[in-house]
């Protein structure tokens, strides 16, 4: 292996805070089979280590719903794993944590966006899974899974699966606070192709939190979950700073109408 694909590997596996010994597992682990082909014959790809990385993410996940939700039934079992191990969250997980950007795929799938295409990040996502799995121990893989999919867990069976971290901080500020969340533009940097936009969510004329992303859209909905995540946590600081808003806002208002 290359020493710059070395440093890659190891550069995420650090910023994961992930210990892998064997490199080469974890880089078979990232290697579609579009750039396998383009290779000899005989060079391998990670399908296999998919399939296997599947089968010990419904497990994990599996086990986690029947230790920690004693009262979910069979069929709400069911349907939050199918929602946890889908193409989609595999594939959102798998570029939150910048596995897309680690693929080694074909020069025809380069070309035509097959880094970002949600099949092949899940598929990926899952090989890596099965890559731990067979590195180290069934807890760390289990941790480290905990770790990306409670949350989502949490939501799921909260029946809150289907709107997105605008729509669930819109409905719980309005809710709390009668309030309405407001997105602007911090930042724009990189070139015309590639660039990254900085947004920051306001509530009554203060910045709650900020999110980085491709596009606006995609920087205010990463700026919405963090700020959702504050709001939700039951901080009290975090309540306090949005009570103090609010008030703010309210004595605002009353002056304006005066």
């Amino acid at each position: 292996m290359e020493t710059k694909r070395k440093n890659e590997l190891k550069n995420f596996l650090k910023v994961q805070k992930i210990k892998f010994n064997d490199l080469n597992l974890l880089d078979l682990a990232l290697s579609h089979r579009s750039f396998a082909n383009e290779k000899n014959s005989g060079t391998e790809n990670n399908e296999k280590l998919e399939f296997l990385g599947d089968s010990v993410l419904g497990l994990i996940i599996t086990e986690f719903l029947y230790k920690n939700y004693p009262t979910l039934h069979e069929g709400d079992f069911a349907r939050v794993k199918s929602f946890v191990v889908s193409e989609e969250m595999l594939s959102q997980q798998g570029k939150n944590i910048g596995l897309n950007k680690l693929i080694k795929i074909g020069h025809g799938e380069e070309m035509t966006g097959g880094r970002e295409k949600k099949a092949i990040i899940a598929d990926a996502f899952e090989a890596f899974l099965g890559a731990m799995y067979l590195d180290s121990k069934y807890s760390k893989v289990e941790e480290f899974v905990i770790r990306l999919f409670a949350e989502e867990i949490t939501l799921v069976i909260n029946e809150h699966h289907g709107q997105d971290y605008k729509t669930l901080l819109q409905e719980f500020v309005q809710k709390k606070y009668r309030d309405c969340p407001q997105y602007r533009q911090i930042s724009e940097s990189g070139p015309e192709h590639n660039k990254t936009f900085l947004m920051e969510v306001i509530i009554n004329n203060e910045t709650i939190a900020q999110g980085y992303g491709k596009s606006k859209k995609e920087a205010e909905k990463n700026a919405a979950k963090i700020a959702y995540q504050k709001i939700t946590a039951n901080s009290p600081k975090t309540e306090k700073q949005i009570t103090e808003i609010h008030k703010k806002g309210r004595k605002s208002h009353s002056k304006k109408r005066g």
